[in-house]
């Protein structure tokens, strides 16, 4: 299975897209809440339809950037929220983004990748955050599959690609997640050393 453009393309033009909760999930908005600084640079790769954006946009965070392989999930933001800024709406793969960023959300990307790149996942997250920069967000907590996304993953497993490049400030069971992900979904707070 090729996971490239034309695959996720192929999934939003056929509305396959079960990971999509239809809103801002609830660990992230929680933690979008107690951020105070409206001027962070933030990066959502792998975005989607981006419910993040559209809530952190809505907060007076004007300085979010989407990366998406899939034209047809950055049009489904664009559509819902026109004033969402064009030039942060990225039609690219993440691991051709040159650019720096405060801070890096991370919702259903990471487990859509194939596994063999969790490595380069990591060091592109490294490079593309600036100094004391954060990677914050959801990682699934289960072996949820191995031949097609989302694909599994656990905490043991993140500590060993992360530790080398990360201080582990969070990377605990979330205590705030939707009914079907409770128990599956690890909240991670990593600084880049």
């Amino acid at each position: 299975m090729h996971l490239n453009e034309s695959y996720w393309e192929n999934r939003y033009l056929a509305n396959d897209i079960g990971w999509d909760i239809g809103e801002v999930s609830r660990p992230l908005k929680t933690y979008f809440d107690q951020l105070n600084n409206k001027d962070l640079k933030i990066l959502i790769p792998g975005g989607g339809n981006a419910y993040e954006a559209e809530y952190l946009l809505k907060q007076g965070f004007k300085n979010t950037v989407v990366v998406d392989v899939s034209k047809t999930a950055l049009s489904n933001l664009k559509k819902r929220v026109p004033e969402f800024a064009e030039n942060q709406l990225i039609h690219k793969n993440f691991f051709d983004l040159e650019d720096s960023f405060d801070l890096i959300i991370e919702q259903t990307f990471f487990c859509a990748l194939n596994p063999n790149l969790r490595e380069s996942y990591a060091v592109k997250m490294h490079e593309l955050l600036k100094e004391n920069g954060k990677l914050a967000g959801l990682l699934f907590n289960i072996p949820l599959n191995k031949t097609h996304p989302p694909f599994g993953g656990s905490k043991t497993e993140y500590l060993d690609i992360f530790k080398k490049l990360f201080k582990i400030q969070i990377l605990e069971t979330c205590y705030n997640s939707i009914n079907k992900r409770a128990g599956n979904e690890l909240f991670i707070k990593f600084v880049k050393k």
